[in-house]
């Protein structure tokens, strides 16, 4: 297929869908998409709605803002608050709420908080405000860690000792593994995210097929790609199989990103253990700086609460990035925890499950409560 609406053809979604019906019938499977965009894909076309009830799609910890417990947004907010600073970050984390207000708040409060596109757009801030110390607010999983590593790497190279990185990149498979050691959910499989594999490639993910016997699909994010997946996967199930498949295998190779990977070693180390929203402390799952960047390390550059805080009672953001439960399913979802007034990071990130739910599927989810026929809505 080459253009974009071939990926979204619904007499083709239908057919694969049929034949999905087919394969599974009599069984009911559980299937989770780790990756935040697969999610809003799901809800955004309806996918849902297409592949038979007996295929339930959970949704996992593949959204890096959500994950991102509030301890460190506090630790954000107090280095944005330092005197002479430029604190700059992707544009969804200025709404997700720290203990005490967002980074949104505190530039309202007078903080110099600026969005960027970038990190390479922080760098040129801090060479246009030599007075001013430039911070990066530096999140995501493998994704959008060798664009900081590029930009540390120049950095040190123009010797721009005006700038520095307050680096919270994650890494998705030890939270995967932690997902599995858990014994609140039972899966059938797993729809590999994209990006992420984009740049770790395909090996990583061979212990879930060896030790746990589950498939991995890594999936695109237009609606065929994802349902093609659904696809591979019960394939798998059915023939009693447990392997690792690319079906996005127009940007995803085998051995993943070599150059981004060479990037992220010589700038990053794993931390021996950081803390997840709702997953818990989890050994070796996060990236901070190498000792030899440790001049452009905002941790250590200014002081930082660095003190656990936990998460309103109100909020199940937890449950949800396990997969427990659905969205919906939270007491607060859609009353008082809307994408206008989010109580807690799933309904802020643009990669949030709360956030697609509150979108795309409210008509869908008021149908199911209600045994009311579906109606599908185009756009």
């Amino acid at each position: 297929m080459k253009y974009v609406d071939e990926y979204r053809d619904p007499a083709l979604a239908q057919s694969i869908a049929a034949d999905i019906a087919r394969i599974t019938e009599g069984r009911t499977l559980k299937l989770m998409e780790v990756c935040g965009g697969h999610t809003h894909t799901i809800y955004k076309h309806g996918i849902e709605d297409v592949l038979p009830r007996n295929i339930d799609l959970v949704h996992g910890p593949g959204c890096p803002v959500c994950v991102l417990p509030m301890g460190r947004i506090d630790d954000a907010i107090a280095i944005a608050r330092a005197p002479d600073v430029i604190f700059t970050t992707f544009g969804d984390m200025m709404r997700v709420p720290g203990s005490n207000g967002s980074l949104l708040d505190a530039k309202a409060e007078g903080a110099d908080v600026r969005f960027v596109y970038s990190p390479l757009d922080a760098l040129k801030l801090a060479r246009q405000n030599p007075d001013k110390q430039v911070v990066f607010f530096a999140i995501g999983f493998e994704t959008t860690a060798p664009s900081t590593a590029v930009t540390l790497l120049r950095a040190q190279a123009e010797n721009i000792t005006n700038f520095s990185v307050f680096c919270n990149h994650v890494t998705i498979i030890p939270a995967i593994k932690a997902i599995l050691d858990s014994p609140d959910l039972r899966l059938d499989g797993f729809i590999g995210p994209g990006h992420v594999s984009m740049v770790i490639g395909m090996r990583p993910y061979t212990f879930i097929a060896r030790d746990h016997r589950k498939p991995v699909v890594i999936a695109g994010f237009e609606p065929l790609d994802i349902i093609q997946s659904v696809r591979m996967i019960v394939q798998q199930l059915d023939e009693g199989r447990a392997e690792i498949e690319n079906q996005y295998g127009r940007v995803v190779r085998p051995e993943g990103n070599v150059k981004a990977l060479e990037a992220m070693a010589r700038t990053m180390e794993l931390r021996p253990f950081f803390e997840w929203r709702g997953l818990g402390f989890i050994s070796h799952s996060a990236l901070k700086l190498r000792p030899e960047f440790a001049p452009w390390d905002a941790e250590l550059r200014f002081q930082v609460p660095g003190i656990r805080v936990a998460d309103p009672k109100a909020c199940q953001c937890g449950e949800v990035l396990k997969g427990v439960i659905k969205p919906w399913e939270c007491k607060v979802f859609g009353t008082a925890c809307t994408p206008e007034t989010p109580i807690g990071t799933c309904m802020v990130s643009s990669e949030g499950a709360c956030a697609a739910y509150f979108n795309y599927g409210r008509f869908s989810l008021a149908a199911e409560r209600n045994k009311l026929p579906v109606i599908a809505l185009n756009g």
